[in-house]
């Protein structure tokens, strides 16, 4: 996340995805190890941790805790942090940061410092994606932990594979892929070494045309829109740049307006709807170029049009009662006044319309199951239908019917990710379970005491980084969806090795 992302999170204020990616400014360090000779690299040993911007202030850490703090009289890029001989007492990994406008960035990247003969195996990573096709460059980068050493790439199962690559200013080293496989690097700091030990393997498929993107509501599946209503669809590319975009509905390619503040994806606009225009949309891309393959459609999303022509339906709940009990199945009838329609459940709720279910029935009924309701559910719902036949007609919306679930939230389940102890300066996930739920936007917070330490919006895992001593001790978690805000769960105990 950019420094400007977080301080508006800070503030209370929040970006759309274009927005955020438009105005990213990377602030994360590089952090590498340097050694007087390569012969002996853990005789006199320093770190150098670079900054994106210029700074007086610079942190180093080592296993999670903080080591050294320096503040210079004059701004730099750069600090050098000198461990000299490494020792029992300075192995372990490393990360650092600095101060950007009065606020430390967020930590480098790891470093491990072993003082063995045995080098600690590089990262490889495939850069930009990890697949082939025509037209598309694809690299693997290998990054180790000492600058000016000697990389080796080999693809499993073929002996005769093997490039180097050598880094005499750098960390790193970039090789073109040509060929699908199961790749891993090493290093050697010198010719007559020993390779460090082997990266985690990295797997390249080759495809004949890139992978489906994906295309969304702005992150909904389906839509209704009633009539003189306008939406638009974001559809997101699997590379970040290079890209073409095509959206369709059936085999017909629409050509509609459209602009991005993204090179990965394009948000296609639908201002004049016509009836006939609902029904599946999919969107597809190409790699800029003459004669490039399309990719495979994305998965399809639907839009239900209603022209508003047609009687509305009655939505009933069962049981009847609109104050069901937590934890109930709920069942919303919707009637139509004949069969061969297509049904939508909507919920309406903070200022936003959501479909919840799309039907076919074979009679003039829906029936849509809301299983295991909470308090989150208590919203107003109706329902529309559309005739997928000529001339597309579609009924006014039902009307509403308020539910409301009373009673506590459904407490989350913690669950750790690792047993025993954490190793200091690795990271540590617990798993935050929520109940099913139908409200998007939901937020897990994981805690320690009443703080809230780390919190996701898109995934039940909670990743602690770069744990140390000071992260030993109990933890819970909550899901928050405003204006609810569920109990705690159980606590999980962390414990660190060593303390």
């Amino acid at each position: 996340m950019s420094m400007l992302v977080a301080l508006l999170l800070l503030w209370g204020l929040s970006l759309s995805p274009e927005a955020e990616a438009a105005i990213f400014v990377e602030t994360q360090p590089d952090l590498w190890a340097e050694t007087e000779s390569l012969l002996e690299p853990w005789a006199n040993t320093t770190l150098t941790c670079r900054a994106c911007l210029f700074t007086s202030d610079f942190q180093l850490f080592k296993d999670g805790v903080l080591q050294d703090h320096v503040h210079l009289a004059v701004p730099t890029k750069e600090h050098r942090f000198l461990l000299g001989a490494v020792t029992a007492g300075t192995r372990g990994l490393y990360r650092c940061r600095y101060d950007m406008d009065s606020q430390w960035t967020q930590l480098s990247n790891l470093v491990e410092v072993t003082g063995a003969e045995t080098l600690p195996p590089p990262l490889l990573s495939s850069q930009p994606v990890s697949w082939i096709t025509p037209g598309l460059e694809t690299t693997l980068l290998c990054r180790g932990t000492l600058r000016g050493v000697t990389f080796l790439l080999k693809r499993k199962g073929d002996d005769q594979f093997l490039e180097v690559a050598e880094a005499p200013q750098d960390v790193k080293a970039t090789f073109p892929v040509q060929q699908a496989g199961n790749y891993s690097c090493s290093y050697r700091t010198h010719a007559a070494g020993t390779p460090s030990e082997p990266s985690a393997t990295v797997t390249v498929e080759e495809l004949v045309a890139p992978p489906p993107p994906k295309l969304s509501f702005h992150g909904a599946s389906a839509e209704v829109l009633l009539r003189g209503e306008k939406t638009s669809l974001v559809c997101v590319g699997p590379l970040e740049s290079g890209m073409e975009f095509e959206l369709r509905r059936g085999d017909k390619v629409l050509l509609v307006d459209s602009w991005s503040t993204n090179p990965d994806r394009i948000v296609f606009t639908l201002n004049s709807m016509a009836p006939g225009d609902g029904g599946l949309y999919t969107c597809r891309c190409h790699l800029h170029g003459e004669d490039m393959p399309w990719s495979q459609d994305s998965e399809p999303v639907e839009l239900l049009l209603s022209n508003e022509m047609l009687p509305a339906p009655e939505l009933s709940a069962e049981p009847a009662t609109l104050r069901p009990e937590p934890g109930t199945l709920v069942r919303l009838r919707c009637r139509a006044p004949r069969a061969g329609l297509r049904f939508a459940l909507v919920r309406e709720g903070n200022n936003r319309r959501q479909v919840l279910d799309l039907q076919s029935p074979a009679g003039d009924e829906a029936v849509f199951e809301l299983r295991d309701v909470s308090p989150m559910d208590g919203a107003n719902y109706s329902c529309i239908y559309t005739d997928p036949a000529p001339p597309f007609a579609g009924s006014a919306p039902s009307e509403h019917l308020e539910l409301r679930v009373g009673g506590p939230l459904p407490r989350p389940k913690l669950q750790p990710l690792w047993s025993g102890e954490v190793s200091p300066g690795h990271d540590a996930t617990l798993h935050c379970k929520g109940p099913l739920s139908r409200v998007p936007h939901i937020t897990f917070e994981l805690l320690q005491g009443k703080e809230v330490v780390t919190r996701s919006y898109s995934s039940e895992d909670l990743v602690l980084t770069y744990v140390g001593p000071q992260h030993a001790g109990n933890y819970t978690c909550r899901y928050t969806s405003w204006p609810f805000v569920s109990d705690l769960s159980d606590p999980v105990e962390l414990r660190v090795a060593g303390h």
